[in-house]
């Protein structure tokens, strides 16, 4: 799944607006957090990551590592902060933040 720009702009305009749903900090990317992270993709299809990590490297594998078993795709990066998407199979209207209204 590769995004193209256009659609890399759309999905960051929409997480604009949107708060971190987890922080993966000195621990990186333990077995609970991955099970958070898919479950955050499951329901949101768009989420917004904080990475608390103390260089760019480990910052820039704990990303990788992120997108490749989340089978996610990084949409934005500043600072601190990512911006993940993954298709939902059947995203749900309540919770997808694609599908719902941002006000």
């Amino acid at each position: 799944m590769t995004l193209c720009n256009d659609d890399k702009k759309h999905l960051r305009g929409i997480a604009h607006k949107l708060k971190p749903v987890v922080t993966i900090a000195n621990k990186g990317l333990a077995d609970n957090v991955i099970a958070e992270l898919d479950r955050a993709l499951r329901d949101h299809e768009l989420i917004k990551v904080k990475i608390n990590a103390s260089n760019r490297d480990i910052k820039k594998t704990i990303i990788q590592q992120a997108c490749s078993q989340l089978r996610a795709e990084l949409v934005h990066t500043i600072g601190h902060v990512i911006v993940l998407y993954r298709k939902a199979e059947k995203p749900n209207p309540k919770l997808s933040n694609l599908l719902r209204n941002i006000d």
